[in-house]
């Protein structure tokens, strides 16, 4: 008898490898990924805006990274003391205003950087409700606990989703020919907008995607939403708040990730890293015995060779580390 349907996800025909930098934006479903991803010595930039939701506010970030743009003062506002950016998450606040621009521009020219070269951008898609405010209908990527009355609340239609992403990939290659695409849909739940309310938006999301990647070669599915929703299907897998999928949800994914979206060499690379970074970890009660002192010698040989069959990787802090043994 079998109790659960599981998901078989389907080899990308591009995979993703070490040699290409990654680029990831959306939801906070794509910062546990985007985690995973710099744990496998992956070159990465996350969420260079902070945490986005729906398409409106993504499309709109892509823009100023490929612009260059540069973000004023007449881009902010002042709340509680503290000011704000209506396309930015609130890490970016400050009660300073030159601080908050400072990080904001500093994020933006990082990413224009590393746009050039990037092999992928990684987008996750958490809503498809739009937040405008009342007095021009300008969207805003986050509220900042602003008062209701500031803001009217529009669920996007397909179209409306359509036309942000279609010029958004648009864009993008022109930017770099090189870039490959790949879209989830977030499984994390926005019950805060109501259980039918949510089915809603992500059906808007899924039809929208699966629109552009059908349309366009060089842009991707991987179905983290399936994988949680009706695949693991039981609320087991989510956090106390019944809204973000727990620990075993997020590694369940990433499983089935590494196996649709990577080859068998980056996922044997990515086994011999974690090695390399438990070892790392490793804290001994002595650090002073012969036996510890072998032990950091034959991790420095092991990591010392792995960088030098993989020199794109970044080994330098647990290199240092290793080489306590030869002192």
């Amino acid at each position: 008898m079998e109790f659960r349907r599981e998901l078989e996800v389907k080899k990308m025909r591009v995979p993703i490898r070490h040699t290409d930098p990654v680029v990831l934006l959306g939801s906070c479903f794509s910062e546990h990924i985007g985690e995973k991803l710099r744990s496998a010595k992956f070159r990465v930039v996350e969420n260079p805006h902070g945490i986005l939701f729906n398409p409106i506010s993504i499309a709109r970030a892509v823009t100023a990274y490929i612009e260059n743009r540069v973000y004023t003062e007449a881009d902010l506002f002042e709340l509680n003391e503290t000011w704000h950016s209506w396309d930015h998450h609130s890490r970016f606040s400050s009660p300073d205003k030159a601080d908050a621009l400072e990080k904001i521009n500093a994020a933006v020219r990082e990413t224009h950087e590393f746009l050039k070269t990037a092999g992928w951008v990684i987008i996750t898609l958490g809503s498809a409700f739009s937040y405008e405010l009342a007095e021009n209908n300008r969207p805003v990527a986050n509220c900042h606990k602003a008062p209701a009355n500031w803001f009217r609340r529009r669920l996007l239609t397909t179209e409306d989703v359509l036309t942000a992403l279609d010029n958004m990939v648009h864009r993008l290659r022109f930017y770099n020919p090189n870039l490959k695409i790949l879209f989830t849909i977030s499984p994390v739940r926005h019950l805060r907008e109501g259980m039918i309310e949510n089915n809603r938006s992500k059906a808007v999301l899924i039809q929208a995607v699966h629109h552009l990647v059908d349309k366009f070669e060089g842009l991707f599915y991987f179905p983290a939403y399936e994988l949680v929703i009706d695949d693991l299907r039981d609320y087991r897998f989510y956090a106390e708040d019944m809204v973000h999928p727990n620990y075993q949800a997020t590694e369940y994914v990433w499983k089935k990730l590494m196996e649709s979206c990577m080859d068998a060499e980056t996922q044997d690379l990515i086994k011999e890293l974690r090695q390399i970074e438990l070892s790392y970890k490793h804290r001994p009660f002595n650090p002073n015995t012969r036996q510890h002192k072998k032990f950091l010698q034959d991790q420095l040989k092991r990591a010392t060779d792995l960088q030098k069959s993989h020199p794109y990787l970044d080994l330098s802090k647990e290199l240092l580390y290793f080489a306590q043994g030869e002192w």
